[in-house]
């Protein structure tokens, strides 16, 4: 069976919890993603952020993003997914969580990220259907 490490994006970059939103998008734009993990001073894992995020949460709203902390964007805890969990892991922590990316963790270290486009390449279509039909729930 297929596991994260196998088709997870390496390499991940993390925006410091104490780090700006604005500081984040421009991260985002030299990157050339859409999303950035939040981790903090410990390095561990607090949530994920979004493009989306910093449009409705602070463009949105009339927030200065030099002034908003991309930490105060992480709702709840984290949801990674382990480097040796397998697809159909995947696939239940996406659906359930509806959501489109997971960091990646060995132990408590962030060694990539799994988007849906990942798992688009590297499971079945009829799995991928599900999941997008899954993910894309209001």
């Amino acid at each position: 069976m297929t596991k994260a490490r196998e088709i997870m994006t390496a390499d991940a970059t993390c925006i410091g919890a104490q780090e700006t939103v604005l500081e984040a998008a421009k991260k985002m734009t030299q990157l050339g993603v859409g999303a950035l993990p939040i981790c903090g001073t410990d390095e561990k894992l607090k949530g994920m952020l979004t493009d989306r995020d910093i449009v409705v949460k602070v463009l949105g709203v009339g927030k200065d993003p030099g002034s908003v902390k991309a930490g105060d964007l992480a709702q709840g805890e984290a949801v990674p997914i382990g480097a040796d969990d397998d697809a159909q892991e995947i696939l239940r922590t996406m659906s359930a969580h509806q959501v489109r990316r997971l960091p990646v963790i060995d132990g408590h270290t962030l060694v990539g990220i799994v988007a849906f486009a990942d798992v688009a390449r590297a499971l079945p279509d009829a799995k991928v259907g599900d999941l997008l039909q899954a993910v894309s729930q209001d």
